[in-house]
C-alpha cells in the first residue's frame, strides 16, 4: 500500500478535515492515531506510521496496554510519541470506567458484575474493588482497594473501611477478578469475606455482597449462600 502525507492528500480525505465534517466514528483506528501523532517521521508519512502501530499490536487493547518501551520498538515512534500514545489511551480508559451513572443501583450481583466487568475481566493482576453505596443501594463511586500479584492480593479492612467513611456510604460490595479466568472462590477468598462481614458489623456499615470476576462470567458468595 502506498501512504501519501496528509498535505498530499485532497483535503476532503484528509483525517482532521473528516473528523470535523462526518465526525470520529467515520475514522479508522489508524487515522484517529494519526491525529493523537500529528506528524511521521523523516522517512514516515503519519498514516503509514499509525497504520505500522496498529499492525504491531494487533488491536486497540493490546496498544492500549504497551509500555512506553514496546512503543519505542516502532521505528519512527521516538519519546514524545510514545508518550502522546500513551496519554490518550490512558484518558480513553479512564473515561470508559465512568460511564456508568452515578445513579445506576445494584439489585442483583449481575448489576455489580456489569459495573465492574470491562474494567476486570482482561485485567492481569489481580484488583480488589469496593462499590461504595447510597442507603438506596445505589452506586456513590467505586475504588480500587488493592492490587494484587497474576494469583492474590492482600486486604485490610481498614482500606476497604476508610473510603467507605471518606465516603459516607450506606453499604457497600466488594469485588475482585481472577486472573485464571475462572471465579471459582479459594479458601482465602473465603476467609477475607469473612472478616470484613465481622468488621463491617464493628463499623456498622453492611457489606451486601462480594463479587468474584472471570472470564465473562461471576460468582456472588451471596448467592453462593455465604453469610453476610
Amino acid at each position: 500500500m502506498t501512504y501519501y502525507s496528509i498535505q498530499q492528500l485532497p483535503e476532503e480525505e484528509r483525517p482532521r478535515e473528516r473528523l470535523v465534517r462526518a465526525g470520529a466514528e467515520s475514522l479508522s483506528s489508524a487515522e484517529l492515531i494519526a491525529i493523537i501523532l500529528g506528524s511521521g517521521s523523516k522517512t514516515k508519512p503519519v498514516l503509514q506510521l499509525a497504520h505500522e502501530i496498529v499492525h504491531r499490536f494487533g488491536g486497540l487493547r493490546e496498544l492500549a496496554e504497551a509500555t512506553l518501551s514496546e512503543l519505542l520498538e516502532i521505528k519512527g515512534v521516538g519519546w514524545a510519541k510514545a508518550i502522546q500514545l500513551k496519554a490518550a489511551f490512558n484518558l480513553g480508559m479512564r473515561a470508559s470506567k465512568q460511564v456508568i451513572h452515578p445513579k445506576y443501583c445494584i439489585e442483583h450481583p449481575v448489576h455489580a458484575y456489569h459495573l465492574l466487568k470491562d474494567e476486570l475481566e482482561h485485567e492481569k493482576r489481580e484488583l480488589f474493588v469496593a462499590i461504595f453505596q447510597d442507603t438506596k443501594g445505589c452506586v456513590i463511586c467505586h475504588e480500587v482497594i488493592s492490587i494484587g500479584s497474576l494469583s492474590q492480593t492482600l486486604v485490610h479492612p481498614r482500606e476497604v473501611f476508610y473510603p467507605a467513611i471518606r465516603h459516607k456510604a450506606a453499604s457497600l460490595i466488594v469485588a475482585h477478578n481472577h486472573p485464571s479466568g475462572d471465579p471459582t472462590p479459594s479458601p482465602q477468598d473465603l476467609e477475607l469475606t469473612k472478616t470484613l462481614v465481622e468488621a463491617s458489623r464493628v463499623m456498622n456499615i453492611p457489606l451486601n455482597d462480594h463479587v468474584i470476576i472471570g472470564q465473562q462470567r461471576y460468582i456472588s458468595l451471596r448467592q453462593q449462600g455465604f453469610n453476610f
